[in-house]
């Protein structure tokens, strides 16, 4: 039953596994102390991909016995180095930092979304939505400002009015909304199963359109429904000369 279980068993080769993962585990326990906190508080991209390649040369080192574990050192070693001294050069130089690290980037300005940061940043409507109401705002126009981080974090500053403390404080209130704020046009496409889902048709759209001086969707960046049955309108930007 068991004849042929041990075959290709080698006890220095698993030996050999044990030394090299556990040398490997140490010394990666060391650099990422050396990597510090920001690694994780401060994750950028390139700290995301750092991290995944420092990751798999500790895994090569460990696993692969045809990796020579010295060669595999030296290449996590200095992985790690150039990662210290490129976070000590944006320190140390901030005017670096723009180049090296990327900048926040404003995508909602007073209630408006800004087309071109949006394209900038390869951004879409649906998903600058969904990290409003991760922040508990379901609504651009509460919005004073909304900046994408580098990091890929959305921070979000509400407009005054709309604070919960604002409202508490002047007692604003008188029932429940009669919608919740919804999109309704996307970068000049219409969503039609939102306009179904609140009994609203193509010609109520074009009548809230024409107040904002244009007579088609496809003129309309992006266009909410607010939670009193206004619609809430960004139109398309002209296009930026090269």
């Amino acid at each position: 039953m068991f004849d042929g279980w041990g075959e290709g068993w080698d006890s220095v080769h698993f030996w050999e596994m044990v030394t090299r993962s556990t040398m490997a585990f140490a010394v990666l326990l060391l650099l990422t102390r050396l990597l510090g906190k920001k690694q994780m508080s401060q994750l950028t991209f390139f700290h995301y991909i750092t991290g995944i390649t420092i990751g798999s040369i500790a895994g090569n080192i460990a696993g692969e016995s045809k990796t020579p574990f010295w060669n595999g050192l030296v290449s996590l070693v200095t992985w790690t180095l150039l990662t210290v001294m490129l976070s000590f050069i944006t320190l140390k130089w901030g005017s670096s930092r723009a180049f090296l690290d990327n900048q926040p980037t404003i995508l909602i300005r007073e209630g408006r979304v800004d087309e071109h940061a949006m394209k900038s940043v390869q951004l879409h409507l649906d998903d600058l939505n969904m990290m409003l109401r991760e922040a508990g705002v379901f609504s651009t126009k509460d919005v004073q400002y909304a900046v994408l981080e580098t990091n890929g974090a959305l921070s979000v500053l509400q407009k005054v009015d709309k604070l919960p403390a604002t409202k508490k404080d002047i007692k604003v209130g008188g029932g429940p909304p009669q919608y919740m704020p919804s999109e309704i046009i996307a970068d000049g496409r219409v969503n039609r199963k939102n306009l179904k889902l609140y009994g609203l048709n193509e010609e109520w759209l074009l009548e809230e359109i024409s107040k904002h001086g244009v007579s088609r969707s496809d003129q309309v960046f992006f266009a909410q429904l607010q939670e009193d049955g206004t619609l809430d309108v960004t139109l398309k930007q002209p296009k930026l000369k090269k």
